[in-house]
């Protein structure tokens, strides 16, 4: 029997120029963030400079992405609640 992939996990691994969908997104904001500086700016070395800002965040998303042990974030909540008295005899490694 054939089997088919939950969409929300396909979802997940979706990439967008190289980026996860909400680091992409995050990109964006930057972006539009940037276009509004550079519309209501005056100086030269501004402009410049938010591009070069653009630049190095997409690098550094890019580097995240490929990299994910960087910021490897812990489970807050974990994997098992139970009520059962925990001792050091059956204690699990994950």
């Amino acid at each position: 029997m054939k089997r088919f992939e939950v969409y929300k996990n396909i979802r997940k691994q979706a990439m967008i120029f190289g980026l996860p969908v909400s680091l992409f997104a995050l990109m964006m904001i930057a972006i539009v963030a940037s276009l509004l500086v550079i519309i209501f700016s005056f100086s030269f070395g501004l402009i410049l400079g938010v591009l070069i800002f653009n630049t190095l965040l997409y690098g550094a998303l890019i580097r995240i992405t490929s990299n994910p042990q960087l910021f490897q974030m812990a489970r807050v909540f974990p994997r098992i609640i139970s009520n059962k008295k925990s001792s050091a005899l059956d204690y699990e490694e994950d």
